[in-house]
């Protein structure tokens, strides 16, 4: 009678797993961004192509998000906080994995090209290229500024969105740019000084691993004062009116006072202790969610 072990038999994939691939609450604040900078453009478009431009946006997102985890599947099976997606828990092959990225990349492009612009179309694969590629493969292994140079992968989203409606790079696409780009490092850098562990376990150079938490709680505080001015920049240069001004002065206001309460916390992991890093994360979702709120309505009830 053989004692040798039965073949162990892959878990089935479902369609659950695909869409998990495509990081589903991590788009969500892409479609966001992305539709108001279509809807804050001033002009209008077609419901029709405005709504094929955040499908393309989304699908886009999506298939650089499986090619992220298609690449990343051995380190994501030492960290926690990723062990159980369809990759690591070995609910999927890689292979598939990877092709499903490709093809939704692929295709958002191409139709991104043929039915908006092949300048929102080029942005679009910039975006792509700079996650799956720059992010995912060169900075996120080798440099603690990962995070920092890898920040305008998710700030094209309200770019390609105001591109798609008036097929014009403006000033006022590039300032919501960069507020994404000044906002990424103290909403991530918060969500690493809490889960460092993680993050050193898999050999990954986030800044509280490799500069400690001093260090990244002052960064952190840094591009929150950064980020007040440059969230005002719209109201300063006269392209969005008052009620967005106003809210972007309480609202960065809040994130600064909250950065600023990490930046003097003397608690850590060590002690249990991580509510102002939390707090600070928890509060940077809902501080891009409400600002973008905020500029799409300025745009319809001022005008």
């Amino acid at each position: 009678m053989s004692t040798a072990p039965a073949p162990t038999i892959p878990l089935p994939t479902d369609w659950r797993d695909f869409f998990a691939l495509t990081k589903p609450r991590v788009m969500s604040l892409v479609i966001f961004t992305g539709l108001c900078g279509l809807l804050a453009a001033p002009v209008s478009i077609d419901p029709v192509l405005g709504f094929t431009a955040i499908l393309c946006i989304a699908v886009g997102a999506g298939g650089s998000a499986a090619l992220n985890q298609w690449w990343e599947a051995d380190l994501d099976a030492q960290m926690k906080r990723t062990a159980s997606r369809p990759l690591p828990a070995g609910r999927m092959d890689r292979k598939a994995a990877r092709d499903f990225g490709v093809a939704l990349s692929v295709a958002s492009v191409l139709v991104m090209g043929l039915a908006i612009s092949w300048l929102a179309a080029a942005i679009l694969a910039l975006s792509i290229v700079y996650y799956a590629v720059v992010y995912t493969i060169w900075l996120k292994p080798r440099t603690p500024q990962n995070i920092v140079i890898g920040g305008g992968a998710g700030a094209f989203p309200p770019m390609i969105g105001w591109i798609a409606a008036t097929g014009r790079i403006e000033l006022m696409p590039v300032l919501l740019f960069a507020i994404i780009f000044f906002w990424t490092p103290p909403h991530f850098w918060a969500l690493a000084l809490f889960v460092e562990t993680d993050y050193a376990k898999a050999g990954i150079p986030m800044m509280p691993v490799v500069a400690g938490h001093r260090s990244t709680r002052r960064q952190i505080l840094v591009y929150a004062v950064l980020l007040l001015p440059l969230s005002l920049a719209p109201f300063w240069l006269e392209v969005a009116g008052w009620l967005y001004g106003a809210s972007a002065l309480l609202l960065s206001g809040v994130f600064l006072l909250l950065s600023l309460r990490v930046a003097v916390f003397r608690g850590g992991a060590t002690d249990g202790d991580m509510r102002p890093e939390k707090r600070l994360f928890g509060y940077s979702v809902i501080y891009l969610f409400a600002l973008f709120a905020m500029l799409v309505a300025d745009r319809f009830l001022i005008g």
